[in-house]
């Protein structure tokens, strides 16, 4: 059986092309693929990227020092606000914005993970959000068509991994990852701790190794006060 190969942050950096649309997964800072998002700032020839993410890090942070380093043409997520230097580069006409309720968002890469052509929601109905767009009366009432979304690659956070590439997550740390491992071309799981075939158990995989192409070990965590307890446990 053949397994999710093992490569470097750098080599995963690699693999992202100028102009491509990299899934990023994350709630904040947790669950993000920090160690290969640093050096993806670091990649030369790297730019005009669209992201997709709930959020785009904070300022200088995660998917942040990506924006810092000119490498993100347009963003599509649903909490900017966490980041100012979203705002401000969106005012001068630097950055392309496409605003998603969250639930919209997740909701539409699981239906460009599971093959679905699109799927109608109330959330948005007579806001902006709904300016251009298919709208529908179905039984009564009005529902916004969207989308299903998908990438060219996805940088997704895991917990553990075994050597097949099967992955298990921590608690929240969790969040956009499992569904964006379905939703694009190539899949590079960024993870805490690589472990044998058939260690982990099967009632606590997530994400099945068929999905992931690639893994990387990650050196790059967050922490929380004096303890480092993402290192410890996992998650971003």
């Amino acid at each position: 059986m053949v397994g999710s190969e093992l490569i470097s942050a750098e080599e995963a950096a690699a693999l992202v092309g100028s102009g491509s649309t990299v899934m990023v997964g994350g709630f904040g800072l947790v669950g993000t693929p920090l160690t290969i998002l640093e050096a993806l700032v670091a990649s030369p020839g790297v730019r005009d990227l669209t992201t997709i993410s709930n959020n785009v890090g904070e300022p200088g942070k995660g998917l942040g020092k990506l924006l810092l380093a000119g490498k993100i043409r347009r963003v599509i997520g649903s909490y900017f606000t966490s980041n100012p230097d979203v705002l401000e580069r969106y005012g001068r006409g630097e950055l392309e914005v496409r605003l998603v309720p969250q639930g919209t968002l997740a909701e539409a890469i699981r239906a460009g993970g599971a093959g679905i052509g699109g799927f109608y929601t109330r959330t948005g109905v007579g806001s902006e959000l709904a300016e251009g767009r298919e709208v529908r009366e179905i039984d009564g009432q009005l529902y916004l068509f969207e989308k299903p979304l998908r990438a060219d690659i996805a940088l997704i956070r895991a917990h553990r991994a075994d050597a097949l590439g099967n992955l298990t997550y921590y608690k929240t740390a969790r969040n956009f990852n499992p569904e964006m491992a379905t939703a694009a071309d190539v899949v590079v799981a960024e993870v805490d701790e690589i472990v044998g075939a058939g260690e982990l158990d099967p009632e606590h995989i997530v994400t099945p190794h068929l999905y992931v192409d690639y893994l990387v070990r990650a050196e790059i965590t967050l922490r929380s006060g004096p303890e480092p307890l993402l290192d410890r446990t996992g998650g971003g």
